[in-house]
């Protein structure tokens, strides 16, 4: 995916703001840092993408996400951003079960 078309993807997601959910005791709305391998710093890189809500990233593929990986440095090269739409997707929907169970499921993300 090239990054105009991330871009252009974040773009047309910005224009619908992630609807209110019924959050879980601690979790804040659009926390990135909810979705398995995810991370303060790569957050932050993700915001800094114009993935800065649950519902973009959801929006987003793994391959766009990697870009943004892959442009931050060798330290952030090594993730693998394949599971971070899926549930970041489950998070925007306020399906924090279904999003545990996932997470259950993966290793680090994967």
């Amino acid at each position: 995916a090239s990054k105009a078309a991330a871009d252009a993807t974040a773009l047309s997601v910005a224009a619908t703001p992630s609807e209110a959910v019924a959050l879980p005791k601690g979790v804040k709305q659009d926390d990135l840092k909810i979705i398995e391998g995810v991370g303060p710093k790569i957050a932050g890189l993700l915001a800094e993408g114009g993935l800065d809500t649950w519902a973009k990233v959801a929006a987003s593929t793994p391959e766009a996400i990697k870009e943004i990986l892959v442009a931050a440095g060798p330290r952030y090269q090594m993730h693998n951003p394949g599971s971070w739409p899926k549930q970041a997707g489950l998070a925007a929907d306020g399906k924090f079960e279904e999003l545990k169970t996932l997470q259950d499921e993966l290793d680090g993300g994967k």
